[in-house]
C-alpha cells in the first residue's frame, strides 16, 4: 500500500473513532503535501511524500524545543503527539551507534581526523544516511569521531 493511500485510510479510521488528534494532524499532512503539489506541479510519488513527512517532522521537533524554552509545556505537549503520529509514517531511523559504524568508515576511508574536513565528511555521509537519521544527529557523532 502506498503511503498515500496509508494516509487516506489512516484518516477515515480516525474519523469513524472521533480520534481528533490524529484527524487533525493527518489532515495537516495531507494539505501540506497537496501545497507541494500544487507549487511543483507534480504528483508525488512515495518518496517525495517521505521528504514531506520528514520536514514536518523536523518542524514539530523545532517547534517542540522552542515551546519549551519558552515555558510552554502545554503547546510543546500539541506538537508531541503531531510528532508521534508523522513518525507512524516515515521511515524507521537509524541509531547512532549505525550513524558511527558508516561515519567511522567514511573518516577512515578519507584517513583523516582533521575537523576542518568535517564538510567533506558531511558530504559523503548525508546521501547515505538521508531519510534515515536525523541531520541534527550526523553531525553530532561525527564531531564525536573527530574530537577522540
Amino acid at each position: 500500500m502506498s503511503v498515500r493511500a496509508q494516509l487516506t485510510a489512516d484518516m477515515k479510521t480516525a474519523m469513524k473513532e472521533k480520534d481528533t488528534q490524529t484527524r487533525d494532524t493527518l489532515r495537516l499532512i495531507m494539505a501540506a503535501i497537496k501545497q507541494v503539489e500544487v507549487d511543483n506541479k507534480v504528483e508525488l510519488d512515495d518518496q517525495g511524500i517521505t521528504e514531506v513527512l520528514t520536514k514536518q517532522a523536523k518542524q514539530r521537533r523545532e517547534s517542540i524545543a522552542d515551546y519549551e524554552k519558552a515555558g510552554r509545556a502545554d503547546l510543546a505537549d500539541v506538537e508531541k503527539a503531531d510528532l508521534q503520529v508523522i513518525e507512524k509514517y516515515l521511515p524507521k531511523m537509524m541509531s547512532k551507534e549505525e550513524i558511527h559504524v558508516i561515519a567511522s568508515g567514511i573518516i577512515a576511508e578519507l584517513d583523516t581526523s582533521n575537523p576542518k574536513v568535517m564538510g567533506q565528511i558531511m558530504g559523503k555521509l548525508m546521501p547515505q544516511v538521508k531519510g534515515k537519521a536525523d541531520g541534527r544527529i550526523v553531525n553530532e557523532v561525527v564531531r564525536e569521531i573527530l574530537q577522540g
